[in-house]
């Protein structure tokens, strides 16, 4: 037990060291009162700032220190994976530092000031949400065909620890993004108009088609489904949810108290998803 606390403080200690070590690498930009005077509206009175020169100086510093954070997800393994917090400029402490160096003679120049960003899904939130399941569904598919498999793998991947809170519209294809080659879809048989087809990211509805089984329930509100031209052999018929990078979505509302977890798997020709919540979860009822 000991052995075992030294080993967890010894990787809190080493976390908090690495983003310590990344607040000061961003800190050490720096502007100097010459930077800075450059921000005088001089073509109507040097005492004023250019603000909007300014506020474009602190989009651009925003793009080069921008560091998003990371959410707390479940591994394979059941272990969590601990969230990590990102890094941005501070903008109010910038501004104030800013007009103390522009209107300060003897100013020399100041270190930009950021703080943290904090991911929306920790691990306690994790823990909460993964205790009782709401629904689940399973769909099968030929192992064999090695393209299809490695398609359906990658768009569970991509929804797989993914949180909805409450109120808020979960979309597959903004979840799961641009099927393309780059992003390493292939090549599968697809349906275009009724027509048997391939084309990129072939396989991806039945991905799809598992997670609107999984969340047909009292608290999920669909919000866009379309049904195939034609039926397909992995769900009832009238029970699929064709998506399209540039066509048709599926998308859902939560309607719970509580946010609601993906859990999305496939291999071995089993796809499984399965949506969990918090023991306190209820179907919200209010107007």
């Amino acid at each position: 037990m000991r052995a075992l606390l030294l080993c967890i403080s010894f990787i809190v200690i080493w976390t908090n060291t690495v983003f310590a070590t990344e607040i000061a690498e961003h800190k050490a930009i720096r502007l100097e009162k010459v930077e800075v005077d450059q921000y005088a509206l001089n073509q109507i009175d040097p005492l004023f700032i250019d603000e909007n020169k300014l506020h474009q100086l602190v989009d651009d510093l925003k793009k080069k220190i921008y560091k998003a954070p990371k959410n707390a997800t479940i591994a394979k393994s059941g272990n969590i994976i601990l969230e990590k917090p990102g890094i941005t400029i501070d903008e109010d402490q910038f501004y104030i530092q800013f007009k103390k160096t522009f209107y300060d003679d003897k100013a020399d120049g100041f270190h930009i000031p950021v703080e943290k960003v904090y991911p929306r899904v920790d691990k306690a939130l994790l823990e909460d949400i993964r205790t009782k399941e709401l629904g689940n569904y399973v769909t099968f598919y030929k192992k064999g065909n090695e393209e299809r498999s490695h398609n359906i793998a990658l768009a569970a991947e991509a929804i797989d620890n993914h949180v909805v809170f409450p109120g808020e519209m979960f979309s597959f294809n903004k979840v799961v993004g641009e099927r393309t080659k780059s992003r390493g879809y292939k090549r599968a048989p697809v349906i275009v108009k009724g027509e048997l087809s391939e084309d990129i990211g072939g396989g991806i509805c039945q991905v799809s088609s598992t997670l609107f089984n999984a969340v047909d329930l009292k608290g999920i509100q669909i919000v866009e489904r379309y049904a195939h031209s034609r039926s397909v052999p992995y769900v009832p018929p009238g029970r699929d949810a064709t998506v399209s990078w540039w066509g048709p979505d599926f998308s859902f509302k939560n309607m719970y108290n509580e946010p609601v977890l993906i859990r999305a798997h496939a291999s071995n020709g089993k796809m499984l998803v399965r949506i969990t919540s918090s023991d306190t979860v209820e179907n919200f009822t209010g107007s």
